[in-house]
């Protein structure tokens, strides 16, 4: 009888369905207080050889990743090319981190590559691996047979868990002050730890800060071919490009990095290509007078004054490890008032304090319970998808 139990045990223990990836992800925590630099590289060397993608095209810096990505996608899957995009982190559903010729992967086929990963690694490095480092995993499978892999980095270069695959060649957004608790709290150390993960190439984008360029000129001292982004166009081809493009004017040397690459391989493109893409959240105007973004940090702001067209209320709640004050400090010419939103987060700040805060600098602050235009959602992600689930629980 007890030989029956135990037979019985073992065949509900071999047959018993995976978790969904979904409760799998669930019981990750999104945010750590220290990471684990070798953690990633080590579960990658288990199964290099079971991950078939192209040599990466590996995009860093601190703003203006996801624009970039998307616009060197999009243009590409308009050329007839096969194209993965990894972006981070999503706004509204985890889909939107993995973009596969023009559609967010399906829960169908997320699933079966999170079943597939489960069986490749071992289940002591499947739990030790954290959320970001997991999915960069599921992105890389889930991209198998592509023409071309593009992958953001979700916090600086070197250590980050999209650095363990073969490069392509890296594409360098702008570089300023952000995370300093992890990356360093100056712009050389900044700078260091995203160029660092150059494998051999890489264009630069638009920079405002000298000591990047030192940096730069470091890492072509030691041997890599680092190219900048204006060096491929001449200047009437720029004004025409500019005519043509539709997005937020800050986001157009995003669009001249990636048409760099393109130039690179000699790629023709055109700003007609990206006539039907969206990029949500990133100074979108969902409706008159309402724009969402998805900006965190003082890159952000001073982008978003240039701009906005007008003075705006604010919907704004922001992590207790950015500098908000600057921040408020920043877009105060452009604010009415602001409206402090609750956000379910671990990470972020006690609303007393930034309220306290605002009210230093000058600015009325109230609770956010209704839209009253003109109106900005910003602070993060999770302000925004915290403002749009609002909202949609309205309809």
């Amino acid at each position: 009888m007890r030989d029956y139990i135990l037979q019985k045990e073992a065949e509900e223990i071999k047959f018993a369905p995976m978790m969904s990836v979904s409760e799998f992800l669930n019981r990750k925590p999104l945010f750590y207080k220290e990471i684990d630099v070798l953690r990633m590289p080590k579960a990658y060397n288990l199964i290099r050889n079971k991950i078939k993608i192209p040599p990466v095209i590996h995009i860093i810096g601190t703003n203006g990743k996801g624009s970039t990505g998307r616009f060197l996608a999009h243009t590409l899957l308009k050329r007839g090319y096969k194209v993965g995009h990894y972006t981070s982190p999503h706004i509204m559903k985890f889909n939107e981190r993995i973009w596969i010729n023009g559609e967010n992967i399906s829960d169908e086929f997320l699933e079966e590559v999170h079943q597939k990963l489960q069986k490749l690694l071992p289940k002591n490095v499947i739990d030790s691996l954290s959320y970001f480092e997991y999915t960069t995993f599921l992105a890389a499978l889930s991209f198998e047979g592509l023409d071309f892999v593009i992958m953001e980095a979700g916090l600086g270069g070197e250590f980050d868990a999209t650095n363990v695959f073969e490069k392509e060649i890296s594409l360098v957004t702008t570089i300023d002050l952000d995370h300093q608790s992890f990356l360093g709290d100056n712009i050389i150390d900044i700078a260091t730890t995203k160029l660092n993960s150059i494998q051999n190439e890489a264009i630069i984008g638009k920079q405002i800060h000298e000591d990047v360029e030192w940096v730069v000129q470091k890492k072509i001292n030691e041997g890599k071919k680092i190219y900048k982004y204006l060096d491929f166009f001449e200047m009437e081809e720029i004004e025409e490009l500019k005519k043509e493009f539709k997005f937020a004017k800050f986001l157009f040397p995003n669009f001249l990095l990636a048409m760099s690459y393109l130039k690179k391989r000699g790629i023709s493109f055109s700003p007609k290509d990206l006539n039907d893409l969206r990029l949500p959240g990133r100074f979108e105007e969902i409706e008159k007078d309402l724009w969402i973004d998805v900006g965190h940090n003082p890159l952000a702001a001073r982008e978003i004054v240039k701009s906005l067209p007008k003075k705006v209320n604010l919907v704004y709640n922001t992590y207790a490890d950015k500098d908000y004050e600057e921040i408020l400090k920043i877009l105060k010419p452009k604010i009415n008032k602001l409206y402090l939103i609750d956000v379910k987060n671990d990470r972020i700040e006690e609303k007393e304090k930034i309220k306290k805060t605002a009210e230093k600098l000058g600015i009325d602050v109230e609770e956010f319970k209704k839209i009253k235009k003109p109106m900005l959602v910003f602070g993060s992600f999770s302000v925004v998808e915290e403002f749009l689930k609002w909202k949609k629980s309205l309809k």
